[in-house]
């Protein structure tokens, strides 16, 4: 973790110039759930996930983009290698809806004005706030109570594409890694609920989105050049 920040803070000093094109467009994949309840395999969708993508492009390198997504979350311990799990015997099912924000850099030149096919693997950051159901167990019957914002922050891996002069497809995996306990019903926040709390409490939870980005760019065409 502290590795990716120290990452994150030398590609937002990258010498960004002040063309611009846009990008919009949507993300379908799935969802999968990293925590105290089901597997805890970091790539494995198990449930939709849909969201609407928007992307700022300042340099051949670097964007800001922004995104609303929608899941469903869910984890089953009989799908758990874990025995403790598998015994246990718990299943859940959450929905997120995330609105996040932040920066795109590309490995390589990703030029939308150049003519042709153009490809680069990317990462991005951001920040994100999402709202889940607020759930707690009680002898293996789950409750929700309420639905309230929580914070994570995003760490995105993919590679994109230039498929046409207008639009852009991109594949992506982005682990979200929560300031909170309690999407799956294991940390109640509900102090007078602490008793039926289980699992290891100092860990708190992750979900994935990984799927596939299309995106129409549109606006004023860059000129990515020195200034004479």
């Amino acid at each position: 973790m502290k590795n990716f920040f120290y990452i994150i803070t030398l590609l937002l000093s990258y010498n960004i110039v002040q063309s611009q094109i846009h990008e919009l467009g949507v993300f379908a994949g799935g969802s999968n759930f990293i925590g105290d309840v089901g597997k805890t395999t970091y790539i494995s969708p198990n449930e939709p996930a849909f969201g609407i993508l928007y992307k700022w492009n300042k340099s051949p390198r670097f964007s800001w983009r922004a995104s609303i997504i929608h899941a469903k979350i869910s984890g089953n311990d009989l799908d758990s290698e874990v025995e403790g799990r598998k015994e246990r015997g718990l299943q859940f099912k959450n929905t997120i809806t995330e609105f996040s924000a932040g920066f795109e850099f590309d490995f390589f030149d990703f030029d939308l004005h150049q003519t042709g096919f153009i490809a680069t693997p990317y990462i991005s950051s951001g920040l994100s706030y999402f709202l889940s159901d607020n759930l707690y167990v009680v002898n293996k019957k789950y409750f929700n109570e309420d639905n309230k914002g929580k914070l994570a922050i995003p760490m995105i891996v993919g590679v994109k594409m230039k498929i046409s002069d207008s639009f852009v497809l991109g594949i992506e995996s982005g682990a979200r890694y929560t300031f909170t306990d309690d999407i799956d019903g294991s940390l109640p926040k509900n102090n007078t609920l602490k008793q039926y709390a289980f699992g290891n409490i100092n860990s708190k939870d992750w979900y994935v989105f990984t799927g596939a980005t299309l995106t129409y760019t549109f606006g004023q065409k860059p000129c990515f050049c020195s200034d004479k």
